[in-house]
């Protein structure tokens, strides 16, 4: 490992534009990239390619980053009528990369998407469509819209040692945790509860939160990762 830590980044396959092409690509917001860069790592992308587990041995930190809905399937569901657009091939790369990362006590961050594969990864299960969920219609932006709120923090967590217990948070998803399985929530949202924040305690840096940070001018949570890293 050198004095800046390689980071994994998964990214997604899409149709994309580019130049005279409509092509499918493997594409990934460059925000993250940038996040990553700015506190001391190097990224690396890793597509949805199958079994990505040997890549593993080349990275000191892993990011799951945003994305499409899970599949159902993965937390025992059939898709509901807003769950649209979902690629169970991803998914399974996902929980197989996650959980093998885990094993080896790679630093870890999971992304809004991220978040959510990680609490499937632990037991965990979804509300498919917030508006249509009692006790979270109007959470928060979704299909392309961005709002903010304040979230609640726990005080003993990884999450307030890196932001603190008093911040704004972004939000950009129609679907969202209801049950974290087996991990601990370090952060919900003040206005309707939803959870906003998960990770592990008996592991160093395994953290997963609801919002985008690199979006949120949060890199504290960049920095840690990189800083778990680089330890």
């Amino acid at each position: 490992m050198t004095n800046r830590p390689i980071i994994g980044i998964t990214c997604f396959i899409r149709e994309t534009v580019y130049g005279n092409w409509h092509r499918n690509a493997a594409i990934l917001p460059s925000a993250y990239i940038s996040a990553i860069g700015r506190v001391g790592g190097t990224p690396l992308i890793i597509p949805p390619a199958g079994n990505m587990n040997g890549i593993l041995d080349m990275i000191d930190g892993l990011v799951v980053s945003g994305g499409p809905d899970l599949c159902p399937g993965t937390y025992n569901q059939k898709p509901e009528a807003m769950t649209k657009e979902f690629y169970p091939e991803q998914d399974q790369t996902e929980l197989a990369l996650i959980s093998e990362a885990l094993d080896r006590k790679i630093p870890f961050l999971g992304v809004c998407r991220g978040m959510q594969i990680l609490s499937v990864l632990h037991g965990g299960d979804m509300h498919q469509h917030l508006d249509s969920t009692p006790g979270h219609e109007g959470h928060g932006g979704f299909d392309g819209v961005e709002t903010e709120h304040g979230v609640v923090v726990s005080g003993d967590s990884l999450l307030a040692k890196l932001m603190g217990v008093d911040f704004t948070v972004n939000s950009t998803h129609h679907q969202g945790v209801s049950n974290p399985g087996s991990l601990s929530v370090s952060a919900t949202a003040e206005h309707d509860g939803l959870i906003e924040a998960v990770e592990r305690p008996d592991l160093e840096f395994c953290l997963g939160v609801q919002w985008h940070p690199e979006r949120a001018g949060h890199d504290l949570l960049y920095s840690g990762l990189v800083e778990a890293a680089r330890g």
